[in-house]
């Protein structure tokens, strides 16, 4: 319930309707960088079939030679592999989030949102 209560709050705070990954999704993360690695970025981008348009990894850039870099994970597992970005995961497609100890950078970008 806090959880729900967390992302109601943040898309409150961008004025953006709450659009929830749907049990069963898929979220992209890069598995192969280390879960203590700072910071923790993610963005999101449109639905499409299993997945809910969110990718997340640690570190810095993503490599551009990498097809490879994201692998599948099911929603249900986010809570376990980086919790401190529940409140967030409610955000719509277009968004963008970069968490470190005592930061948080969060914007809108609508080429996130083109095919």
């Amino acid at each position: 319930m806090r959880i729900l209560l967390a992302q109601r709050r943040m898309c409150r705070r961008f004025g953006v309707a709450s659009l929830r990954p749907r049990p069963g999704t898929m979220i992209g993360v890069a598995l192969g960088r280390p879960a203590d690695m700072e910071p923790l970025n993610a963005v999101r981008h449109p639905p499409v079939g299993q997945s809910n348009g969110w990718y997340v990894w640690r570190g810095g850039q993503i490599p551009q030679d990498d097809d490879d870099f994201f692998s599948p994970m099911h929603i249900e597992h986010a809570r376990r592999r980086f919790p401190e970005l529940l409140p967030y995961l409610t955000l719509p497609p277009g968004f963008g989030v970069i968490l470190a100890p005592g930061y948080e950078d969060v914007w809108r970008d609508e080429a996130l949102l083109a095919p």
